[in-house]
């Protein structure tokens, strides 16, 4: 039977709160460490209501602290969990209102089984306990009241108490927004490239019968401003209780007269608009725009009330599914200007609304932390949008990678590699200054490339290539759009990996858990339409690695990292000797070791093994361990031998295995014994003579006989096996050659020249 996970992914991540009421918790936050406590009104999504069998009246909320007169906030305390819920003895609730209001909490209708609601929460928080607040009155709209909503958490450490201002206000429709947000001075000028939006017109689009055929009153609940149909929301100001009001119904035929046929109030409610992402703006507008009384929401709670309604209306519920939804906390907070620009969606959008710099280095004055969602990529009011840009992506021109190159021909996807590309300057540099204890970067003196150097890989940039023309894919001219045309390909809702991969997740990939076991299930549809028939990424184009077969492509890049990774030091800073999974650097390594080490982290921090630039991924590797050997071709003899008897690295006479002088003797023994390769020997009975000059005659009576020690095993194919001799048992025993890794099970033979030697141990050592 195949398992999907019945709770969206989670991984651990902090959640910054909204803007109001934030000043309070955090302050209650400091007073209890232990608890790290905190109150929220929490999102309820479509998506909510299938997953955890609500009834189908539940009212959606954005989880703003500002919300409208009679509808739900929906109250939720969260602790670390990091303590037991057992240790918490007792929680009172309190609520403190505006004079009149006879509003009281009451349980919550939500389940003790639904988890705190953001991904990047769960393994930080779980719920101690919830509460509803349906407010029946407004606060003051000049005023400074609100509903303060606390609680005291009793536990077998102590007593803690956290709190949240609530401000509740009614709807007043776009054009009262217009009035200041239209131009001038007052405010942000936001409502004309709003009203060029599809948001701005999709419920007058619908009625009019241009949307779509199918469109209805079903629809409307999330296409127009407070559709609360809630006996207790009438008063909200919302599309629902005026059309109640006016009597209005949703037109039995779609007819391009419709909207204009609609009373003039309804249309002011009509459409997605300012009031659903931002909350109910009465308080703001009659303060004259005091920020307080509305919220600008950076999670993404506004935009998944309605985007988390899956099959149809899915890309928020992919996004649950996304890396992007956990991205790391560690990066937030003041000191981390230069991180939070790609690692927080306050610190990207701050960059790119405010084109931020420090002495040319990017850096974003808002440190405050909410993972990559919505608001991230997508500019909902169409202020750096292009006009024809339907969806509203924030910015698409252009990336600067870290060496200063500017991106242009990536579509779409040049949004993803203003953060996905090494951010760690240019290559040389970066080792160079490294090695003399220099800054490397904005923050200090940090080796190698940044974790994500997808954009460089893809666009064959910034390794270290000795000088070389190493090759590139066309993946950089050929997929359009970049890295949108392959991570968010189209996945039909009828597949098992529908909300798991493609889309809004970014994910190629998912598991599935069939008899307790996790099979990794590539999706490569959007790869067929070039390479056609393939069912994973790790499939066979050549031989990259020379191991005599092609292996998948994956595999061969994996085998030049672990051969790359075999030469360089380990953490004790011996030559490993062995495959490593990661390294420990320092600055006494030697300059072709970090540029080795530069090439191993840029492939491995790719992630992809060689999926995003095969030709460049084996490229950057070969050339490193040729820096390393001398040996340009993996397996192959040293360059200088070959060029010197041969012309060229890549003549097949000088093979290791070719015998070019016909006497049965091959390249690999001749160079291991000095001789000339293309001169045969004498045939004698049990072997071969070879003359000193390469021929007979002529000399002294001197005779040499060259010797050897023939070391033969059996192998396991995907077994490490690592030859090593020593001369006195006495001493520490040293790698001869680089490690062999069996690609079959076989018997191995490994001849090595003694001469000179006294004595000599061998030994042949395995992983695993």
């Amino acid at each position: 039977m195949k398992i999907r996970n019945p709770i969206r992914k989670a991984r651990s991540c902090l959640l910054t709160l909204a803007l109001i009421g934030m000043a309070a918790t955090q302050a209650a936050r400091a007073a209890a460490p232990y608890l790290n406590a905190r109150i929220i009104c929490r999102p309820v999504t479509p998506g909510d209501v299938i997953l955890y069998n609500l009834p189908a009246s539940t009212e959606y909320s954005g989880g703003l602290s500002n919300f409208a007169l009679g509808t739900p906030a929906y109250l939720e305390l969260d602790v670390t969990n990091t303590v037991s819920l057992a240790s918490i003895t007792n929680i009172t609730w309190t609520l403190t209102k505006p004079i009149g209001s006879a509003s009281a909490l009451a349980p919550s209708p939500l389940p003790a089984t639904m988890p705190v609601f953001l991904p990047s929460d769960r393994l930080v928080y779980q719920a101690a306990g919830r509460m509803l607040l349906r407010p029946d009155m407004a606060n003051s709209p000049s005023g400074t009241d609100y509903y303060v909503v606390s609680a005291a958490i009793a536990t077998t450490n102590g007593t803690t108490n956290v709190s949240v201002n609530l401000s509740v206000s009614t709807y007043m429709g776009v054009a009262t927004c217009e009035l200041c947000h239209s131009g001038g001075a007052i405010a942000p000028d936001m409502y004309p490239t709003w009203a060029a939006t599809l948001h701005a017109s999709i419920f007058s689009n619908g009625i009019d019968g241009t949307l779509s055929s199918h469109y209805s009153v079903s629809c409307i609940k999330c296409h127009t401003v407070g559709y609360d149909t809630n006996a207790s929301a009438l008063s909200d100001g919302g599309f629902y209780g005026v059309q109640q009001q006016d009597g209005w119904t949703f037109p039995s035929v779609l007819a391009s007269t419709n909207f204009a046929a609609m009373p003039a109030n309804l249309q002011n409610l009509a459409n997605i608009q300012c009031e659903n992402c931002h909350g109910p703006a009465s308080r703001h507008a009659y303060s004259l725009g005091v920020t307080n009384f509305i919220e600008v929401p950076y999670t993404v709670g506004a935009c998944e009330q309605c985007h988390d309604d899956p099959p149809t209306h899915a890309y928020g519920t992919q996004w649950y599914a996304s890396s992007h939804a956990v991205t790391t906390t560690i990066p937030s907070g003041p000191g981390r200007e230069y991180c939070v620009r790609c690692h927080t969606t306050e610190g990207f959008v701050d960059v790119v609304s405010n084109n931020a710099a420090n002495n040319g280095i990017v850096m974003s004055s808002n440190t405050l932390y909410s993972a990559i969602g919505c608001q991230t990529c997508h500019e909902s009011h169409g202020l750096t949008v292009p006009a024809n840009d339907s969806h509203l992506i924030r910015v698409m021109a252009s990336a600067t990678f870290g060496d200063g190159t500017v991106i242009t021909n990536g579509g779409e996807g040049n949004l993803c590699m203003n953060c996905h590309h090494s951010r760690d300057g240019d290559a040389v540099t970066n080792v160079a200054n490294y090695k003399l204890g220099l800054n490397t970067w904005a923050g200090g003196s940090t080796f190698g490339p940044h974790d994500g150097v997808q954009g460089d890989m893809i666009e064959a940039i910034n390794a270290i290539t000795y000088g070389l023309s190493i090759p590139s894919s066309a993946h950089r001219e050929s997929v359009s759009n970049s890295c949108v045309g392959c991570h968010m390909q189209t996945i039909a809702s009828t597949d098992p990996g529908f909300l798991l991969s493609g889309g809004h997740t970014f994910e190629m990939s998912y598991n599935v858990v069939t008899n307790g076991v996790t099979n990794k299930i590539d999706q490569v549809g959007v790869c067929n339409q070039c390479h056609g028939g393939i069912t994973t990424f790790n499939f066979p184009v050549q031989d990259y690695a020379n191991v005599g077969t092609i292996l998948g492509v994956q595999t061969e890049v994996q085998i030049l990292l672990n051969q790359l990774s075999a030469l360089l030091p380990n953490k004790n800073g011996v030559i490993a000797g062995v495959a490593q999974t990661s390294l420990s650097t320092t600055t006494n390594w030697t300059t072709a070791q970090l540029n080795a080490a530069y090439n191993w982290q840029f492939v491995n921090n790719d992630g992809s093994l060689g999926v995003h630039n095969a030709p460049y991924a084996t490229g950057i590797l070969k050339a490193s361990i040729a820096n390393l050997t001398g040996i340009s071709v993996p397996g192959g003899l040293p360059d200088s031998w070959e060029i010197q008897y041969f012309g060229s690295i890549t003549n097949a006479l000088g093979a290791p295995n070719a015998d070019p002088a016909g006497d049965g003797i091959p390249n690999w023994l001749k160079y291991s014994l000095g001789l000339n390769p293309l001169v045969a020997g004498l045939s004698v009975p049990n072997g071969v003579v070879y003359a000193n000059d390469g021929s007979v005659g002529g000399g002294g009576n001197s005779l040499q006989i060259y010797t050897a020690a023939d070391i033969t095993f059996n192998t396991v194919a995907g077994t490490t096996y690592q030859i090593q001799e020593v001369s006195s048992l006495s001493q520490g025993w040293q790698n001869v050659g680089n490690p062999i890794v069996a690609t079959n099970s076989a018997s191995l033979s490994y001849l090595t020249p003694t001469v000179g030697n006294p004595q000599q141990f061998f030994r042949v050592v395995h992983n695993p």
